[in-house]
């Protein structure tokens, strides 16, 4: 392998509204029946007081950002992630949505890198709403991808 896929010390990032319309569309793409991401009369006598996006929502577009960061140049492949809901993602808000590259260990064996990741989703005042952690394999792309 020439040069490495991914730094030590390198970010990447995107800035993600969470409107009520993405909140509902994404809780029943995937089923989550739940009242607090449907029923804005339900959400508002909640301790949150109005519609609040699912944590699958939040940790979807963080693991979705590292898919389409890495698959410009190489092939990703997730191995491991955890994620930590530190507080709801409130209909209106619009975060950045943050991964920071930790470590990279070339992997022989696996034809490739494997890189870890911490992650963040976080608004503007610098408040934390999710945290992850992330291990990837990144190998290089093949010929027949990099022309397509």
């Amino acid at each position: 392998m020439s040069a490495p896929l991914a730094a030590v010390g390198e970010r990447f990032a995107e800035r993600v509204e969470f409107d009520v319309e993405s909140i509902r569309a994404f809780a029943h793409a995937v089923g989550d029946r739940n009242p607090l991401h449907h029923d804005a009369a339900y959400a508002a006598r909640s301790p949150f007081g109005t519609i609040i996006a699912s944590g699958t929502h939040a940790t979807a577009r963080l693991l979705a950002l590292t898919a389409t960061h890495y698959s410009r140049s190489c092939q990703p492949l997730g191995l491991d992630c955890s994620f930590r809901f530190v507080r709801a993602v409130p209909a209106g808000v619009t975060l950045d949505l943050q991964w920071d590259v930790t470590a990279r260990e070339p992997k022989a064996s696996l034809a490739g890198d494997v890189v870890t990741l911490d992650g963040r989703a976080i608004d503007d005042d610098g408040v934390v709403y999710v945290t992850g952690h992330a291990t990837l394999l990144l190998r290089p792309r093949h010929d027949s991808e990099e022309k397509a």
